[in-house]
């Protein structure tokens, strides 16, 4: 089957084959025929060696499709049903599941580290256990999830996870109060999503932060009350909130420099939400006055902050409902064998999601 392979990390562009095999099905597992992707700026992390992960593998984790075949002791799915792929299943027995915090579960993880897919020269990892990117993929049951049959798998495949880790940041996290001055550093298909979780909460300003003029403007279509360049970010904290710092920021760029300037765009007493996944030797740093006597929240936000699968219910309660825009987000359409071009579109902020038709 055809797959885009990247074969080390630091490789510019994947190379889409069509020696790919999907691998592991078994008992619990399930095969599914992909039909839509999203590219998320965590693929691009992978490719980069921001966030870690062992090659060669075939990027993807935000998919939709088709159950093929099911393993097994698999129950409740079958052949033929539609599902959404969740790259982070909870396990509903660790400790973290127990607590009610199964976005914190690690059991997906553990699948990371076993290859999804093989070539004639050897296995091929799939990106954080998936691997979306393909025609085929083998997954753990847990990770493929029904969806409606209203639901297109183009939509499907955001609420995997851009629009889940947006809206709940907004909503699950940082629990964004009715009134209260908002301000979000990042406006891709996350950040977008969170203003959109801000504006549901009824924030009453909702600030977007960008660099790139077109997600500017996609901001404000979105419930964005004003949209600025990062260096005009000093001027409307000063004019929207008389110098005092926005009840809520959300840092979703994954970087310390941007996450510093959300703690000093936060009021005494306010909410940094971080929602950007960063590299692991990128460390931001505070005093310990400044923590103490500014009594800020700093709420990391992973995967939305809460119930997953609830979280994909709302999201899809609010689509249907007109509260939210989904369809809106994908800016930028291609097919498997044009993911190079949207890689591009990626790195240069031209594009806020684009959907990959397999």
């Amino acid at each position: 089957m055809r797959a885009a392979v990247v074969h080390e990390i630091g490789q510019d562009k994947l190379e889409v084959l069509d020696d790919v095999e999907a691998v592991g099905f078994g008992p619990g597992k399930v095969r599914i025929r992909i039909r839509a992707t999203g590219l998320c700026h965590s693929d691009v992390s992978a490719m980069n060696g921001v966030l870690p992960q062992p090659a060669p593998f075939v990027p993807g984790h935000e998919g939709a499709g088709e159950i093929l075949d099911v393993g097994d002791g698999v129950v409740g799915l079958g052949a033929g049903d539609r599902v959404l792929m969740c790259w982070l299943p909870a396990c509903g027995a660790c400790p973290s599941c127990k607590r009610g915090q199964g976005h914190l579960c690690l059991a997906g993880f553990m699948n990371a580290g076993t290859p999804n897919f093989r070539r004639p020269g050897g296995d091929v990892f799939g990106f954080a256990g998936t691997g979306t990117f393909t025609e085929e993929v083998v997954v753990a049951a847990g990770c493929a999830v029904p969806i409606p049959d209203d639901v297109p798998f183009d939509i499907a495949a955001l609420i995997g996870c851009g629009v889940t880790t947006g809206l709940g940041a907004a909503i699950n996290t940082a629990k964004v109060e009715t009134g209260s001055s908002v301000a979000v550093i990042g406006c891709g298909g996350v950040g977008i999503s969170a203003i959109q979780g801000a504006k549901l909460r009824g924030a009453a300003q909702i600030v977007a932060v960008d660099p790139v003029a077109s997600r500017r403007e996609a901001a404000l279509r979105f419930g964005a009350t004003e949209a600025v360049e990062p260096e005009a970010l000093v001027d409307a904290k000063q004019r929207i909130t008389a110098g005092e710092g926005f009840d809520y920021v959300f840092e979703v760029v994954g970087k310390s420099a941007t996450a510093r300037t959300a703690y000093e765009t936060t009021r005494r007493g306010g909410t940094l939400c971080v929602v950007g996944a960063g590299a692991m030797d990128d460390h931001l740093r505070f005093n310990m006055f400044e923590l103490f006597f500014d009594e800020k929240r700093i709420l990391p936000s992973m995967y939305g902050g809460g119930d997953v699968l609830r979280s994909y219910e709302r999201a899809i309660e609010l689509w249907r409902a007109g509260r939210i825009d989904l369809a809106g987000l994908i800016t930028h359409r291609v097919p498997l064998a044009g993911i190079n071009d949207a890689v591009a579109q990626m790195r240069s902020g031209e594009a806020l999601r684009t959907c990959i038709e397999i």
